[in-house]
């Protein structure tokens, strides 16, 4: 893989930009908390951004493929979202409505129905909720609960479905909840070993045993709620069969699947909706991220049959932002009539098959995947416990330990040449590409010649355990 220059990565900023920059890092540290994440891990200060890239206060220059957590489909202010937002602004419109119907809200209502998938589009209702991902959540649990009068819900390991308090039941880590998590296919890391169709046959059976283990102390749960492709959790793959496994099983026994769409929407895994992909239907569908246009916008939409006026669900003061509103409407229609989405997976599936050259040239790169635009470098340690990595490659199919270390070394070489990515995975062992849709073929190309310079770098750097801290 060719290696392109890194101008970005050369220290020539003024000195005047480059004390303003650190003066505003230096107050952050001082002034916000503790539990900083992006920012403690990217110490760089935006000033200006337009589709891939960012402008930093030292006038340094970024591509961003994190893609502010899934929220920009269209990268940073895109024409279509910016005149949507300047057009409401100079209208005089209210800018928050509650839930009173507005000409701004009935036209993204419209748009988002024209894009749901066909089995759910004719019998949809939506509802508005807080503006935070976490807050579909919350609303999708206690709608189900209210229309099905059960109160558990399935989830799945290594999920990711929020910050509040439901949805961290939901999410990977939880303890003494009624939520039962049962195990998420994979090939890589598989639960049982196996990996391919026999693991997600193992994971389905699972799952069917769990539904079927139902008596006075074990009734169904109120539904089922699954991310078709894990972000957080390391961009791991639903397979295709067992959502339809998940599909059939809870359709059976009439629970309600939960699809939690809210980083997979909007076409960043090649389809519109990333249960596309394996023609499943969800009773329920949590979005948000993507299809506020880059402001704060969540909705929860599912079938009419669930539907209740009063089914005890949070809903929040800010779930009429207009803004939001017409941002997503400009995004979703930009999406669909540009045909985004077939062109994620084009450029997704060549990205991901040079990328897989770093598995070959690596030892320290375990697994390549993805899906569309969400891609995932899994980052092992080769060496591994005395004895271990001997006993591991004997072993076929058991991958080596994770190296959460050499992943953030990864991460730091990156912001050093100019390319922001994201750390996650159950071992935060994964670097994540997230480009917006509009990323173009060379900035692609420079995307992956970056990333392949970096493992180039921090795999070095004391046999890539370690990395010098990132100096602007």
């Amino acid at each position: 893989m060719p290696v392109r220059a890194f101008p970005s990565a050369v220290d020539d900023t003024a000195p005047g930009a480059r004390a303003a920059h650190e003066g505003i890092l230096r107050r952050q540290s001082a002034r916000e908390s503790a539990a900083r994440t992006y920012a403690r891990a990217l110490p760089i200060v935006p000033v200006r951004a337009r589709g891939l890239t960012i402008e930093g206060a030292d006038g340094r220059r970024y591509l961003d493929c994190l893609s502010g957590a899934g929220t920009l489909a269209l990268g940073h202010n895109h024409p279509v979202v910016l005149e949507a937002i300047r057009r409401v602004l100079d209208s005089g419109a209210p800018l928050n409505a509650l839930d009173l119907a507005t000409p701004v809200k009935d036209a993204f209502v419209t748009e988002l129905f024209r894009t749901l998938p066909p089995g759910l589009a004719g019998r949809a209702r939506v509802r508005f909720c807080g503006p935070a991902g976490g807050d579909a959540v919350e609303t999708a649990c206690e709608l189900v609960r209210a229309a099905t009068g059960r109160t558990g819900l399935i989830a799945f390991t290594g999920a990711s479905h929020g910050r509040t308090a439901g949805a961290l039941d939901a999410s990977a880590g939880a303890h003494d909840v009624s939520l039962a998590r049962l195990p998420y296919p994979q090939d890589y890391r598989c639960p049982f070993g196996v990996g391919g169709e026999r693991g997600a046959d193992l994971a389905a059976r699972w799952t069917e045993s769990v539904l079927d283990d139902s008596g006075p102390g074990a009734p169904l749960p109120a539904g089922v709620i699954v991310e078709p492709v894990q972000g957080e959790g390391g961009v791991i793959l639903a397979p295709d069969t067992w959502l339809r496994r998940m599909r059939q099983l809870t359709a059976d026994r009439s629970v309600p699947l939960i699809a939690d769409e809210i980083q997979t929407g909007v076409g960043w895994t090649g389809a519109f909706w990333a249960v596309e992909h394996s023609g499943v239907t969800p009773d329920v569908m949590v979005l948000s991220k993507a299809i506020g246009g880059s402001l704060p916008l969540a909705v929860v939409v599912y079938h009419e049959d669930l539907d209740a006026p009063e089914s005890g669900a949070p809903a929040g003061t800010f779930r009429g932002n207009q803004l939001a509103m017409a941002a997503g409407t400009a995004t979703l229609t930009h999406v669909r009539e540009n045909h985004l989405a077939e062109r994620a997976a084009t450029l997704g599936a060549r990205m991901l098959s040079q990328l897989h050259g770093l598995v070959a040239e690596f030892p320290c790169v375990g697994d390549v995947r993805g899906r569309g635009l969400m891609i995932g470098v899994e980052f092992v340690d080769p060496e591994g416990e005395t004895g271990r990595a001997r006993q591991m490659v004997e072993s076929a199919g058991t991958p080596l330990p994770a190296a959460p270390e050499l992943a953030a070394a990864v991460q730091r070489e990156c912001l050093r040449r100019g390319l922001i990515v994201g750390l996650d995975g159950r071992h935060a062992g994964v670097v994540r590409l997230l480009p917006p849709l509009t990323i173009t073929d060379e900035q692609a190309a420079a995307v992956q010649d970056r990333l392949a310079d970096a493992v180039r770098a921090a795999a070095r750097c004391d046999g890539g355990t370690a990395a010098a801290p990132f100096t602007p």
